[in-house]
């Protein structure tokens, strides 16, 4: 096994037990390592710290698989650790009904699980996982091999690949999708929060759909009651049908993408329960409807901002915090004295302090009195590591208007 040594100085965060080591504190190389390759990580004065996948063109240089410099990285390794997140989970009361027969759930979540570049979606009796580190990539074997063992009694029989993010061109590989284990139809359904929706974990966003909503969907649901509510970036209209299941007056739904709307009515009809009558679907940039939404003078009581990752890392958050500002400033106008806006951010460069921020600038440019009712974040199924704060990437704000 080759040895990584560190720059003097440059452990403190691995003692701190942050999981990633830059290309800027490496010292040097002892060995030979391949991508993805398990290296031994040591300190300047060679006190072994751990061990981790190397990646030589990345500028995260190395993703560490533990911080107990005997443990073994095989097999075994993989399935001690997928067990023990999918253990986590079934042991959480809340996550009971999303890991029943028809659920939707996230079983592993990367680093916050012990897994650097390994993500993992149930939908029924499908898991559709994500690699996007050379170590993932490597292993991956290993870790299908694992969640159908782990997942077996969850009713989990097949495996979908969906490694086609633009994070593993920084990793120097190809994306790469389709079956793994199993084989079949890829769309299908889960039911969350009392609704049916259709999952495309072929060529739907992510692994087929954004589990990390689950809970604030079923917020949406509490608060649509008697409401006209406008649901901005619908997607497939996950927001949508819980605020129709929830009792709205009526749903106006914007996306830019046919397709994504086409598959939200596709859901709606799923629902027999829910009346069509009561959702409108609209077609058009969100940043542009807003303008002439607020020309007509129309008005919503509730409104939903579930934007695209605007800042997909820091050096991209100057930029993205005028977009988050311009459509958090669009929606505000819209609202009359007590409407809700539920506002959120998946951007990773923009942090939870610097997007309470813009949104407080976006009220104070609309020129309204506004409050934070609620901070919203992901599902418990989407932790974050204490040592790994990046691994908070959606934050949102439940936001009351006089």
């Amino acid at each position: 096994m080759a040895q990584l040594v560190l720059l003097p100085g440059k452990d403190r965060s691995l003692r701190r037990r942050h999981p990633w080591i830059f290309a800027g504190s490496v010292g040097r190389l002892e060995g030979r390592a391949r991508p993805g390759d398990t290296v031994e990580v040591l300190a300047d004065d060679g006190t072994p710290l751990g061990r981790g996948a190397y990646s030589p063109k990345s500028q995260i240089r190395v993703r560490m698989w533990t911080f107990d410099a005997a443990e073994s990285i095989d097999d075994a390794f993989f399935k001690r650790r997928i067990a023990a997140a999918v253990a986590r989970r079934q042991a959480l009361p809340e996550l009971a009904a999303d890991l029943g027969p028809e659920g939707g759930v996230r079983l592993l979540h990367a680093e916050s699980d012990g897994l650097p570049g390994v993500i993992a979606d149930r939908y029924g009796d499908t898991v559709v996982v994500q690699l996007t580190s050379a170590g993932a990539d490597k292993w991956r074997k290993a870790i299908v091999h694992a969640l159908l063992q782990a997942g077996a009694p969850l009713g989990v029989t097949r495996v979908y690949e969906r490694s086609d993010s633009d994070v593993r061109a920084m990793e120097g590989l190809e994306p790469t999708t389709g079956w793994l284990a199993g084989e079949g139809e890829a769309p299908l359904s889960i039911v969350e929060n009392g609704v049916r929706l259709g999952v495309d974990v072929a060529s739907g966003h992510k692994t087929g759909f954004y589990l990390d909503q689950r809970e604030n969907r079923l917020l949406t649901g509490q608060l649509a009651k008697g409401k006209r509510v406008l649901n901005c970036f619908c997607y497939t209209g996950g927001f949508s049908l819980q605020a129709l299941a929830g009792g709205a007056e009526q749903v106006v739904s914007v996306d830019s993408s046919g397709p994504a709307l086409e598959q939200a009515k596709r859901n709606l009809a799923l629902n027999p329960g829910l009346d069509p009558a009561r959702a409108e679907w609209r077609e058009a940039d969100v940043f542009e409807e807003l303008r002439a939404i607020r020309k007509s003078g129309e008005q919503f009581d509730l409104i939903i901002l579930d934007p695209p990752k605007f800042a997909p890392s820091a050096a991209h958050a100057e930029r993205a915090s005028r977009a988050y500002k311009d459509i958090n400033l669009l929606a505000l106008r819209l609202l009359p004295p007590g409407g809700l806006l539920l506002t959120y951010s998946c951007s990773g460069g923009i942090g939870v302090d610097l997007f309470q921020k813009i949104v407080a600038g976006a009220a104070s440019d609309a020129g309204r009195d506004a409050r934070i009712l609620r901070r919203l974040a992901g599902g418990p199924d989407h932790p974050v590591a204490l040592a790994f704060p990046e691994g908070e990437y959606l934050k949102g704000l439940l936001v009351q208007v006089d």
